[in-house]
């Protein structure tokens, strides 16, 4: 559903958080959806293109790309504040955290799924299918079973903007990862 608001943002100096107010629904069908005491709230300006949040409520964080700047950000809930978590980032895009709570990212720059591991380091999860290298990650889900499921489309390979030219080796995909099993593939 779809918010607009009628005069733009507004900085509540209580929370030190803009907030959108006075929200117009677009569409009554989603009338009952709407929670009358929620805002929208702007935690951050300054980025190119935004993509991929992600919360890890353990922390009290979120983080999320700014693709173009090859980094990922983090907003910490107790203070407010926004730092630069990963740069380089891979240009990564989507993020999911699976079922033992580390991060797993799509990243367009390396054209690969990779999961950071508690201590820090990276681990490539995916970065292939029947010896063709993946287009450029995209989105990502954890199921229950704690199997990956990612798009591939090509858009980090088709210029500068978010990764690098490259060639397109395999069609636009969705993919699935069983756990470290063969990868398998659902073409679109």
């Amino acid at each position: 559903f779809f918010f607009q608001a009628e005069d733009g943002i507004r900085d509540y100096k209580v929370t030190g958080v803009q907030t959108c107010a006075l929200p117009i629904l677009l569409d009554k069908e989603f009338l009952k959806y709407r929670l009358p005491l929620a805002s929208v709230e702007r935690l951050y300006t300054g980025c190119r293109w935004s993509e991929g949040p992600v919360y890890v409520g353990d922390g009290r964080y979120l983080l999320w790309s700014d693709i173009p700047n090859n980094r990922i950000l983090r907003w910490d809930e107790t203070s407010g504040a926004v730092s630069v978590w990963r740069q380089p980032s891979g240009f990564a895009n989507g993020h999911v955290r699976d079922r033992q709570g580390r991060l797993v990212a799509c990243e367009h720059g390396g054209r690969r799924v990779t999961r950071t591991e508690y201590d820090g380091s990276v681990t490539v999860l995916a970065d292939g299918f029947q010896g063709a290298r993946l287009n450029s990650p995209n989105d990502i889900v954890c199921a229950r079973d704690g199997s990956l499921w990612f798009t591939d489309p090509s858009f980090g390979i088709g210029g500068w903007w978010e990764g690098a030219p490259a060639p397109q080796e395999l069609p636009h995909a969705v993919y699935r990862d069983r756990k470290s099993t063969r990868l398998n593939s659902s073409h679109l």
